[in-house]
């Protein structure tokens, strides 16, 4: 599928309305032959995989339960991301193109340093589900126009932001004052910068689709896209 002005590579069925997208589920695609000819690419997957099986029994509520929890072995994650995509990916943006990063795709930075670079950061964990605000800390980028401070009930994701504390935009908040370990209650919840020809966003709500509707975050979503695309 080919587009002049606004094609992506995507798996983000409610921008359709708006954009020509292509979706791509096969993480063993990515390569720099398959970005060729797109302006956008939105990563929205951990950086996990499991080719033992996910997540034993133990890992659930009912396995105090189960009688033979001995027959469940530990399950094993492995990276799916290789250094040769996360430099497809690097140069992609590098060359003009966009990245747009979501919600727990910051662990896929665990895996790749040539992705982690062009990314910004990595995702440290996150607590269960359990409502907090996002706040704007930067009113002037073209993301956050006419958006307001929200609360959602999602996974808060603690990062570690790798570039210029210049570029974030969002932070979160647990207004309850509720930690999680050590990282306090705030986190980043975003950002956004140029780099080389190219620009990178990434927002950290996203892990239901009731907190993706919340309708500040559709807002931000709309933005992030259109100044990736340089339409504003």
């Amino acid at each position: 599928m080919k587009v002049t002005n606004s094609q992506c590579l995507c798996g983000l069925a409610f921008l359709a309305c708006a954009y020509i997208y292509d979706a791509a589920f096969n993480y063993e695609e990515i390569s720099a032959t398959r970005l060729r000819g797109y302006r956008l690419l939105i990563t929205f997957r951990d950086g996990y995989i499991w080719p033992g099986g996910y997540q034993s029994a133990v890992m659930y509520p009912y396995a105090s339960y189960l009688e033979n929890p001995e027959d469940w072995p530990p399950e094993k994650s492995e990276g799916w991301i290789t250094e040769e995509q996360g430099e497809a990916i690097k140069q992609f943006v590098e060359a003009g193109n966009s990245l747009y990063a979501y919600h727990n795709s910051g662990y896929i930075s665990l895996y790749s340093k040539n992705y982690r670079e062009v990314m910004g950061g990595v995702t440290l964990h996150h607590p269960p589900l359990r409502p907090f605000k996002v706040r704007v800390v930067n009113h002037e980028h073209p993301i956050t126009q006419g958006v307001q401070d929200f609360m959602v009930n999602d996974e808060q994701h603690y990062l570690t932001f790798d570039k210029d504390p210049k570029h974030v935009i969002l932070q979160s908040e647990n207004i309850d004052g509720l930690n999680h370990g050590k990282h306090g209650a705030t986190a980043i919840g975003g950002w956004a910068y140029d780099y080389g020809k190219g620009r990178v966003a990434y927002t950290a709500v996203g892990h239901s689709i009731h907190a993706l509707w919340q309708p500040e975050y559709v807002k931000i979503q709309k933005n992030t896209v259109r100044w990736l695309l340089r339409m504003t």
